[in-house]
């Protein structure tokens, strides 16, 4: 295929929302850099996995400098790589604290910063980060103060890249989803977590892919926090 035909970088590829994420991309045709700790390269050759540790700054620029060497342009960033810790704030330990910065702030900066140089080379881009909506709904019984320290972090970084690159040609979005069940998840756990939306059920993986989809198909929006999150963000 030509130089035209788009591309996106996926973080978190190797499972859940992520690997999801990557098929639905190459379905509408993209060329895919995928990058986790432990993915590996497949057979499609249109998807490229880079194994490494988001948080870390030199695995940000392989995956860039992959991308750009092998498919020569980079058209959308999902951001999806993520850990979520719930615990009482007392309770959480240093490691806690580093651990969550390294993947949710250092993974975000990183990455972004990188793929935003090659976008704004292009005068065209769209970025797309994961977050969560208990950032702006906190849920009794649910302690989540290092989710709404980074991934809140996030939700305000959005709308200041979206802003600043506005003119630009680079759109900046986020979704905001509530629980969603993959393996994160306990079956246990299932009737509980479903209980915490109005809509009594948890979320299913293609309900994030569709709304990030939404967002790339959507030109007009920039700087978007979009909820899907089953009622979660409007009350209770």
């Amino acid at each position: 295929m030509g130089i035209e035909q788009k591309v996106a970088i996926i973080t978190g590829a190797s499972q859940g929302i992520g690997a999801a994420l990557v098929k639905a991309y190459r379905d509408r045709n993209y060329r895919v850099v995928a990058t986790s700790r432990s993915i590996r390269q497949g057979a499609d050759s249109d998807v490229v996995a880079v194994a490494g540790d988001i948080g870390e700054a030199a695995t940000a620029e392989r995956v860039v400098r992959e991308a750009i060497a092998r498919f020569g342009r980079i058209d959308t960033l999902v951001n999806n790589a993520g850990i979520f810790t719930a615990k009482p704030f007392v309770e959480f330990t240093a490691e806690d604290f580093q651990a969550n910065i390294a993947t949710n702030v250092a993974g975000f900066f990183h990455i972004t910063q990188r793929a935003a140089a090659e976008m704004l080379k292009q005068g065209s881009g769209h970025i797309v980060s994961i977050t969560t909506s208990l950032v702006d709904h906190a849920v009794a019984g649910v302690p989540t103060v290092l989710a709404n320290l980074t991934k809140g972090g996030i939700n305000s970084a959005t709308k200041a890249l979206a802003i600043e690159y506005a003119a630009r040609g680079i759109r900046v979005n986020a979704v905001s989803p509530g629980i969603i069940k993959t393996p994160m998840h306990a079956p246990a756990t299932h009737d509980f977590l479903a209980g915490l939306h109005p809509v009594k059920r948890m979320g299913e993986i293609q309900d994030i892919v569709d709304g990030v989809l939404f967002l790339e198909s959507a030109g007009f929006a920039t700087g978007e926090i979009l909820h899907v999150d089953g009622g979660q963000s409007a009350g209770h």
